[in-house]
């Protein structure tokens, strides 16, 4: 539900059936009829994904009800485009509730305007790809460790051995702890956090003032308040010990903006907790969705293993590696399309706001969804299919001066793919998160297949899309990798 920004700037790539328009013209079309006071706030919450394609499928400009607000949808990208690189101009950041306020502070994710400007400043050094190159080593360590725990035969939770791995390489890379109590106290808080302001945000209480308490704004705090204590404790131990650390953290503790003024131990809190849910969320829920989209195409789980055999040859993957791994890039960049860890992007109209050229009333929220735009036919030939190939040129697959191959993607709108948002509130972590993903990915999947049992996975949109259960799967190990 935050504003993040796809992996790389520039136009991506992906099928374009032939003979589709470019765009449908810019009316504005009716959304459902809602209910009195409530509006479309019950068809919303009750299913998010399915309500935002039933709004794509009206026009590209449809206006609705959240509560008793206005609401306008938005669907192609060239109008997301517009909303997200003029979210600090002719859009502000809405208030997403006191449930995402809570666990998030007035992190980069959150803060507006000058205070916004001075955090990214401070923040944005800490991942940059220098930086995500010194991470990386910890990514393959904790994968390799992982794979060396896996047994043929061996039967395991995906999402709960995903989870367990991405929060261990957050807590070491991002607070430089080194042990399994530290990220599983944080990744149970987490957890709970997180799918509270999901329910929050997408049921009545997205309704309801502040000061009312509910149960669920109960848990949330009582979960904040043991990450509150974790980060804290971590902190204190940066600043009593006496040596340099290359972790996040500590680069943010030692960061100062142009006034020479360090950020306050309150906002170093919210801080580390945005970059853990972008680094461990994110990636975590994406590794999941590829396990589960691998084991149920064959063809696609040959064509990467062949990859790995191939780069890899008797090595683990390191960062050097990922700009090789052109295949692997294109499963987590496929992945990212069919199931988006952010599955929605909103923002406050201010006066003078327009988009496609029309104005748009102050004070009205305006929203498009990844979850409808990726799974748009006007972009994606089959879009319910699984086709990393999308995401390759001509040249990547073997053909010559150019030609695509069969199914392969022309180009497209720069946001017809966007699964961390976009503009100028670009996610700072989208590197780390990209990188963490395919060397994670890389080494399992070099050694191991996983046969996923669990049919029927519905994607839950809470903070970010997760499993709606157990994703229950069978490790077979792998013959000579050649």
């Amino acid at each position: 539900m935050t504003t993040h920004a796809g992996p790389d700037a520039g136009t991506h790539h992906g099928e374009r059936p032939t003979g589709t328009p470019a765009r449908r013209p810019a009316v504005f079309a009716e959304g459902p009829r809602g209910v009195p006071l409530l509006g479309n706030l019950p068809a919303f919450g009750k299913d998010p994904l399915a309500f935002f394609e039933q709004l794509r499928d009206r026009g590209d400009f449809v206006r609705w009800r959240f509560g008793r607000s206005r609401a306008l949808f938005i669907a192609h990208p060239d109008d997301i485009g517009e909303l997200l690189t003029e979210i600090e101009r002719t859009f502000d950041q809405p208030d997403l509730g006191i449930a995402f306020r809570t666990l998030l502070g007035n992190g980069v994710v959150v803060a507006k305007g000058a205070d916004w400007r001075r955090k990214r400043s401070l923040v944005q050094p800490a991942v940059r790809p220098k930086q995500v190159r010194s991470y990386a080593a910890t990514m393959a360590e904790c994968a390799v460790d992982l794979a060396d725990r896996w047994t043929d035969g061996q039967r395991i939770d995906i999402k709960r051995e995903m989870a367990a791995l991405t929060q261990l390489i957050a807590v070491r890379t991002i607070f430089g702890v080194d042990t399994a109590a530290d990220a599983e106290s944080i990744g149970r808080a987490m957890d709970i956090a997180q799918k509270e302001i999901g329910a929050e945000f997408s049921g009545i209480g997205a309704l309801l003032p502040d000061w009312i308490p509910t149960p669920g704004r109960a848990r949330i705090k009582r979960a904040t308040a043991v990450i509150d204590a974790e980060v804290s404790r971590i902190v204190s131990r940066h600043r009593d010990g006496d040596t340099e650390r290359p972790d996040l953290l500590s680069r943010l503790l030692a960061a100062r903006d142009e006034t020479g003024a360090r950020l306050s131990d309150r906002e170093i809190r919210d801080e580390t907790v945005t970059l853990y849910i972008g680094g461990h969320e994110t990636t975590s829920s994406t590794l999941v969705w590829a396990w589960h989209l691998l084991s149920r195409s064959p063809r696609v789980r040959d064509a990467l293993t062949e990859e790995l055999d191939r780069v890899l040859a008797d090595h683990e993957p390191g960062y050097d590696d990922y700009a090789s791994l052109t295949y692997t890039q294109a499963v987590v960049k496929e992945t990212l399309r069919l199931y988006p860890t952010i599955w929605l992007i909103t923002g406050l109209a201010k006066e003078g706001a327009t988009v496609g050229g029309t104005p748009v009333p102050a004070g009205t929220r305006v929203w498009s969804s990844q979850w409808a735009t990726h799974r748009d036919p006007r972009w994606y030939g089959d879009p319910e299919a699984f086709r990393p190939e999308r995401w390759l040129t001509g040249e990547q697959e073997g053909r010559k001066d150019g030609e695509p191959a069969e199914g392969a993607a022309a180009e497209i709108p720069e946001y017809a793919w966007f699964p961390f948002g976009g503009g100028p509130r670009v996610c700072l972590g989208t590197r780390f998160a990209l990188v963490e993903a395919v060397l994670v990915l890389a080494v399992l999947a070099r050694r191991f297949h996983l046969d996923v049992t669990a049919d029927g996975i519905r994607p839950v949109p809470s903070l970010t899309l997760q499993p709606d259960r157990d994703v229950l799967a069978t490790i077979r190990a792998r013959g000579s990798r050649g």
